[in-house]
């Protein structure tokens, strides 16, 4: 029996010992291994919408609508949110992967993929320094300019399902996103005061663009602009009164602008434009805090932008005439959101296209006057990650281009739209 036991113990030991050795070498993986990578990994989450739209018009109809003077039609202009609650029924509006990671001492990465179910893309890629002197810090990369209140908010983080008509007018559904440079400086005073100004190369479709044109016979040959062609500076404040905080803004872009629409191609007709364009815009945001919890936003924009240059027309025999182009147009939306509770929120939002004054030559285009919409919506948020949203707008803002002329299409629809998100996602801005 005695030499039962001393077989056991020496049989045990040795496995006993490597257990022991098992679980030391585990606790130094975890004190920290010099080729671990688990503090290399970068914060990343993904955010992906759901929607179903009811709309008084099919989808034939619906896809060929636009705003005269503002926006082309046939989907000519090809942005990553074009999709977006397009079709009746259920919609996968997009999938948003987004990384973000201090890289060292000196700057910040950060990274957004859009996802959708027949494309993917980079949205956006930009890099923050974290150590500038006297309140500078510049940006660079692929990002959303920070001209005005909304452009460069992400889709997700917006108060209704859609962007203002104003924006979608001058920035297309995309917004203003370039490549380019910012700095900033933040003033050393008690009242918060910010000055921006970006370098970008303005290849936006919508207002700008960079691509050169010729005709067959190069009677017109504009050249492709390869420079940084566009200029962004804003001035942004703010300050409390009481419970009250208001935040405003201005905000101006200048560019070049080049728009090519079949001029260059082999046959048929075509026209291009070869310009300049200002845009400016006002901002104000008023936000009274009720207590921890409840809250009322007011926030409008007001924007407005000059075009002046040329416009090329060229028909089926390849005849050239060049006319003089002037465009002023404006408009601007406000709404009122209320955060009623701990998880739920409803708001109204009114959306106007007040200018729209196109001159080709010396003859006015007689665009349809002040085109709108009305939208309300209400919201619940059972957790921090996940957002329902209802809601209903009247639109009031689209035509149908057919061979006969303009065609007034205003339309009601219904979205009930789904947002869910995972992963480490930094804070929203005010």
């Amino acid at each position: 029996m005695k030499f039962l036991c001393i077989f056991l113990i020496t049989l045990i030991a040795p496995f006993s010992s490597l257990m022991g050795q098992d679980n030391s070498l585990e606790s130094q993986t975890k004190a920290g291994s010099p080729f671990s990578q688990s503090k290399f990994v970068p914060d990343i989450s993904m955010i992906v919408d759901f929607s179903w739209v009811s709309r008084d018009m099919n989808n034939n109809v619906f896809s060929e609508l636009h705003m005269p003077g503002l926006t082309r039609h046939h989907n000519e202009e090809s942005q990553d949110h074009s999709s977006m609650n397009s079709r009746k029924g259920f919609n996968l509006n997009y999938g948003e992967i987004s990384f973000y990671s201090i890289v060292d001492p000196y700057f910040d990465l950060f990274a957004v993929l859009h996802v959708a179910e027949e494309h993917a893309g980079l949205e956006e890629a930009y890099i923050t320094t974290r150590k500038l002197p006297y309140g500078f810090q510049l940006k660079a990369g692929k990002f959303l300019s920070s001209f005005g209140r909304l452009n460069e908010q992400h889709t997700h983080y917006l108060d209704f399902a859609e962007r203002p008509l104003v924006l979608n007018a001058f920035f297309g559904e995309e917004g203003l996103n370039e490549l380019g440079a910012r700095m900033t400086w933040v003033a050393p005073t008690d009242i918060y005061l910010m000055l921006g100004t970006e370098i970008l190369m303005g290849e936006n479709k919508a207002s700008f663009g960079t691509s050169g044109f010729h005709d067959v016979n190069r009677i017109v040959n504009i050249h492709e602009s390869e420079n940084p062609g566009l200029i962004v500076g804003y001035a942004r404040s703010s300050f409390d009164i009481e419970e009250a905080v208001v935040l405003f803004g201005l905000s101006y872009a200048h560019g070049k602008t080049r728009m090519d629409d079949d001029y260059s191609a082999a046959a048929g007709e075509g026209t291009a434009i070869d310009a300049s364009t200002d845009i400016l815009c006002g901002d104000l945001t008023v936000k009274y805090i009720i207590d921890a919890i409840q809250y009322i936003s007011f926030q409008s924009e007001y924007i407005y932008r000059l075009t002046d240059g040329s416009l090329y027309s060229r028909d089926t025999s390849f005849t050239v005439e060049r006319y003089s182009l002037e465009k002023k147009q404006s408009g601007f939306y406000s709404q009122l959101i209320a955060k009623l509770g701990l998880r739920w929120r409803a708001g109204v939002r009114y959306d106007l296209l007040n200018l729209n004054d196109v001159f080709i030559g010396s003859t006015s285009q007689n665009f349809p006057d002040n085109p709108d919409r009305y939208s309300a919506m209400v919201e619940y948020l059972p957790t921090e990650f996940s957002r329902l949203r209802l809601q209903l707008n009247h639109d009031r803002s689209k035509y149908l281009q057919t061979s006969s002329g303009l065609i007034y299409k205003p339309y009601t629809e219904l979205i009930l739209q789904l947002n869910i998100a995972i992963g480490a996602h930094g804070a929203h801005s005010f």
